[in-house]
């Protein structure tokens, strides 16, 4: 029999099927004294998925609530403000990619050297991660400035959202490192265990966002419901008492100021060294083989996120090229990602714990566990994302009504939601394992099963339910064989592809594969 601390467990460790009356008290002594090292030594897995998750949990719900705000308050000035903000979202996507790219690296480096007791290791990452974010995140914030016009007319938006995006995103770019060090050193202080902290950066960082945004951009808060003769009743629960109107620039500028005061609330406590992590001065010399190590593991990931990124980029093109299109249409596609978002939360939150509790198990030598506690994820995510599916399904209008008053966003998005509802228990299946691979270090095969599914699955789907013909300027169309089922048609391909993605994580997880990755 392997001793708790040996790297061969034995399968019937891993399933319970040991025999004998033991078994069970022989895994959860195992899976206490495991982990001897950081802040989840001596924790128990289940103690240790709630230590790690629900401030997860709480913290990704705030991270959401931010796009939700900026989405909610450009519906309160206009259908040509929310499709800007809409659009901004994608972009914003990109550049936060760079961040994760470097926390992925990052989260699956510092937990195995906590795993290890290798903390002189794990302080080295943190500090290199910081740095390449820093740095990564100020050439795509110059991009950015430049290239923001060119966006705006790939879009193909009206002259009104066009001006809006452009502006948003200039402002934004400016403040482009200060979110990459948010985000890369969350992911340092979740490696070695500590989800708190990253709970309270985010709750400052919506307050801040929230304050700043509502203050400056002059929107008063309202919630919008069909009246019986089918128009629009608009009820305001929330005058806005400020004296600025700046409109999106204000939405902009309530951003920045979150990123900022973030970045400074994270770097004050990795250096204080409170997160189970110490950031040290002499550590912030560039290290060649630290940065190697984060970039050959976050890379992958940049990768396999730029390949998401685009082929979601290609969606947001086929909404624009529908002939039913205009302003409004994209801000409900929009609004019903930023609801669907609140689902997904328990998925994301269940998989950062096992992304952390797979990398320090694997570190100490324990694969067997680290397969436990993706198992164990799992089924809870699935749960939960499948409970709050139900409820896109049962009642998708009365949410919306809240989050929007403009009527096309009334008339679209409870029926993406009422689609998004079905698929939500095998969304939950795919992210949870997805996300846990990544912290093993699996990078490389997630990203190809990544791409595999975006581009073979969900954009060919999108695209055939869409009904969109595609433009090619004076060389034609290519025609859609597909049903003209327009916004509807979309999410109908990007839903169904979600089940595809469950069943390829699925299946690397039963093959075992991203149990042997060398980090």
């Amino acid at each position: 029999m392997t001793t708790p601390g040996a790297a061969g467990a034995s399968e019937a460790d891993v399933l319970d099927l040991s025999g004998g009356p033991d078994a069970g008290a022989r895994v959860a002594r195992a899976e206490v004294d495991t982990i001897r090292t950081g802040r989840l030594a001596g924790l128990s897995m289940w103690a240790a998925i709630w230590v790690l998750s629900w401030p997860i949990l709480v913290e990704s719900f705030l991270t959401s609530l931010v796009g939700l705000v900026d989405t909610t308050l450009a519906a309160g000035l206009s259908e040509a403000a929310t499709d800007a903000i809409g659009a901004a979202a994608y972009v914003q996507w990109f550049i936060q990619m760079i961040g994760m790219a470097v926390g992925v690296g990052a989260t699956a480096l510092v937990s195995r050297s906590v795993g290890k007791g290798r903390q002189a290791v794990a302080d080295a990452v943190a500090a290199q991660s910081l740095l390449l974010a820093l740095l990564a995140s100020a050439v795509v914030g110059v991009t950015l400035i430049l290239t923001a016009p060119i966006i705006a007319r790939v879009l193909n938006l009206s002259p009104d959202a066009s001006g809006a995006l452009v502006l948003y995103l200039r402002v934004t770019a400016a403040a482009v490192p200060l979110s990459g060090v948010l985000v890369a050193g969350i992911a340092c202080a979740r490696g070695a265990g500590d989800a708190k902290r990253p709970l309270i950066v985010m709750i400052v960082v919506n307050a801040v966002n929230i304050v700043v945004s509502w203050a400056l951009s002059g929107v008063s808060l309202a919630h919008t419901a069909i009246g019986p003769g089918g128009e629009a009743v608009r009820r305001v629960y929330l005058p806005n008492p400020f004296p600025f109107d700046l409109g999106i620039l204000g939405v902009a500028l309530g951003t920045v100021a979150a990123w900022a005061v973030g970045a400074a609330l994270v770097l004050w406590w990795l250096a204080r060294g409170t997160t189970g992590v110490r950031l040290r001065r002499r550590r912030l010399r560039p290290d060649g083989r630290t940065l190697s190590r984060v970039a050959r593991v976050g890379l992958p990931n940049f990768f396999e996120s730029t390949g998401m990124w685009l082929g979601n980029f290609l969606v947001i093109l086929i909404v624009g090229w529908m002939a039913a299109g205009g302003e409004g249409l994209l801000g409900a596609h929009i609004i019903a990602i930023r609801v669907e978002a609140f689902s997904f939360l328990p998925g994301f939150s269940m998989g950062m714990a096992a992304a952390t509790l797979a990398g320090q198990y694997l570190g100490a030598g324990r694969a067997d566990l680290a397969a436990r506690a993706l198992v164990r994820c799992t089924w809870i995510a699935a749960g939960i994302m499948g409970s709050m599916g139900l409820l896109f399904i049962l009642a998708p209008r009365a949410v919306v009504g809240v989050l929007s008053q403009q009527p096309i966003h009334l008339e679209y998005a409870p029926k993406l939601l009422m689609i998004a509802g079905a698929v939500q228990a095998p969304f939950a299946i795919g992210l949870v394992l997805r996300t846990a691979m990544r912290g093993a270090g699996d990078t490389k095969v997630v990203m190809w099963l990544t791409w595999v599914s975006t581009y073979a699955i969900r954009l060919p789907a999108a695209w055939f339910f869409s009904g969109v013909d595609i433009p090619l300027g004076s060389w034609g169309v290519i025609p859609n064989p597909g049903p003209d089922w327009g916004l509807v048609g979309v999410w109908v391909g990007l839903c169904g592809e979600l089940i595809v993605r469950a069943l390829l994580f699925g299946g690397r997880f039963v093959h075992g594969g991203w149990r042997r990755v060398r980090v």
